[in-house]
């Protein structure tokens, strides 16, 4: 079966999948791998998890992989009347930011990284 047949330009489920499951969107988790490859490389970070839920989608960032996340950034959509959707967690659960964008929720990071550079 070629390409074109597979779906016929439809989006096909990942196997598995909860229905409903709050995920990342393109551009959502393109500028969170863009933040976590610079975390990379200025030796801050070194391996990340993300998790999906019907509630929430949380991606980890860690600097050894048996330790708790440094950083967790949390997606939450039905806060985004109230607070704003997005969440940024510190290392010991705290929330650091919170905000309806996720550029002004990964500031603190990104300073972070100024000052690590």
């Amino acid at each position: 079966m070629s390409l074109g047949q597979a779906g016929g330009g439809s989006i096909v489920p990942f196997p598995g999948r909860i229905p409903n499951q709050v995920g990342f969107e393109r551009q959502e988790l393109s500028r969170i791998l863009d933040l976590y490859g610079r975390m990379v490389a200025a030796g801050e970070w070194r391996d990340y998890a993300m998790d999906f839920t019907r509630d929430f989608a949380v991606f980890a960032a860690f600097r050894r992989a048996a330790e708790r996340p440094q950083a967790r950034i949390e997606k939450r959509p039905a806060l985004r009347g109230r607070q704003g959707m997005w969440t940024l967690f510190g290392e010991h659960g705290q929330v650091l930011k919170r905000g309806h964008e996720l550029a002004g929720v990964l500031a603190p990071v990104e300073r972070r990284l100024v000052k690590a550079v």
